[in-house]
């Protein structure tokens, strides 16, 4: 598979060329939010009962690699834990009350693998773009049918190619990580979250039109929630240079938006909303077998209560232009061999002076996000770069104790960062 080492800054790049839809509803919704959401809520006790009702009624999946967690506790996990949530276009041009879950041709537009250290300090939250072209892995889907190896394949398949059990050995074969949790969401548990919450304020820093959703707003600050939470998230032609790159720091914006009300905000207080949320994500999932047990999701969620905004870290998997396709995007190979390597070793680690991404900017009125604590471990400094690599990324130097500083051109946020959507006005 073919890749390249030229870092992808924010301006200047080519634009990646539109794409055929699969339906309003293609390029879906990023579903960290709903995941990420319910799992920190949780801890408190009435929320753990709703997670208790909420899941009985949860649809389940094997991965077939259940025995590799059979004897270990989620929050205990040697090297931290690991989980893909999966967000899929199967619903697209169906009413939520007609959905048809088992419908072929799904693919798995949004992507984030999710890793809580082992000392629950830091969780990190790596989108990987829908348009990276990958080499799928043989797997067994979920019906038991096995599946041949692919090569120069749209990662977004892989979803297609078998279900969620596919998509966790793709994601696996990409980062050389383990991961035996996994979870799959519709749009649905977006919405309701949103409103739940009473609305989350998004920063726009210039406006946004985007005829595709339907979303117009000015520059400013809005409030937003329901379908105008769902339009928001799923515009990539009204942010940045109209790619799905794009879309995803735009969507970190929102996330930490979300990330902090729900935090610092006041809701992890109110009873009410909590319930709220926490019904909302699951009665909008599907998890695998390893995830879906009401105790496994309670212990999740008393490891993660104590995280703050600046132990939240959302990074988008790195990538650069594909030679072979200007519409198209390959893993960039020493940079991701060093987030791999940093994610594999439960190094915690800072994205320093590193750009917020193609389609969001730093608040320019906010005032400066504060550092997270020091880490007891030190990173390692060097990534191996892979094959065809023709260049190395090399980590800056941190002092003892401190979390390791990504290079810049590994792009992301924490949740503590004020950042605004940067729309095509």
């Amino acid at each position: 598979m073919p890749d390249q080492t030229r870092p992808r800054g924010r301006r200047g790049l080519a634009r990646h060329g539109r794409l055929r839809r699969r339906g309003p509803a293609g390029a879906l919704v990023t579903i960290v939010a709903s995941s990420l959401a319910v799992l920190l809520v949780s801890g408190a006790s009435l929320a753990a009962i709703a997670v208790r009702d909420v899941t009985s009624s949860v649809s389940t999946v094997s991965l077939g690699n259940e025995a590799q967690v059979e004897d270990e506790s989620i929050e205990a996990i040697t090297g931290g834990a690991n989980i893909l949530l999966v967000g899929s276009d199967e619903r697209a041009d169906q009413s939520s009350a007609t959905a048809d879950t088992s419908i072929e041709g799904q693919r798995n537009d949004v992507t984030i693998l999710v890793h809580l250290s082992q000392d629950h300090s830091q969780l990190t939250a790596v989108s990987i773009p829908r348009d990276t072209m990958v080499d799928l892995p043989a797997c067994t889907g979920e019906d038991g049918t096995a599946y041949p190896a692919e090569t120069y394949v749209q990662f977004n398949t892989s979803l297609e190619n078998g279900g969620l059990s596919c998509t966790v050995a793709t994601v696996e074969a990409m980062t050389g990580l383990t991961i035996p949790y996994a979870g799959k969401i519709t749009f649905d548990g977006v919405i309701e979250m949103s409103n739940a919450l009473g609305g989350v304020d998004v920063c726009v820093a210039e406006p946004i039109s985007d005829r595709d959703t339907g979303l117009t707003l000015d520059a400013g600050t809005h409030s937003l929630q329901g379908g105008q939470a769902l339009q928001f998230l799923r515009t990539r032609y009204g942010v940045g240079d109209g790619s799905d790159l794009a879309r995803i720091s735009s969507q970190q914006v929102f996330l930490s938006a979300m990330m902090r009300k729900i935090i610092s905000g006041g809701t992890l207080g109110n009873v009410a909303t909590l319930y709220k949320l926490a019904s909302a994500a699951l009665s909008n999932m599907q998890l695998s077998s390893t995830l879906s047990s009401p105790d496994t999701l309670v212990k999740l969620a008393l490891a993660l209560k104590d995280l703050q905004p600046a132990d939240i870290v959302f990074v988008q998997y790195p990538v650069v232009d594909d030679p072979r396709n200007s519409a198209k995007v390959v893993p960039s190979t020493a940079d991701a061999q060093l987030l791999n390597d940093a994610l594999a070793a439960d190094t915690p680690f800072t994205l320093g002076d590193a750009a917020t991404g193609r389609g969001s900017e730093a608040d320019p009125a906010a005032p400066a996000a504060p550092a997270p604590a020091p880490a007891e471990t030190t990173a390692p400094s060097t990534a191996t770069p892979g094959t065809g690599s023709t260049a190395e990324a090399t980590a800056p130097a941190t002092a003892p104790g401190a979390p390791a500083v990504l290079p810049s051109t590994i792009t992301g946020q924490s949740a503590a960062e004020a950042t605004c959507s940067v729309g095509n006005g």
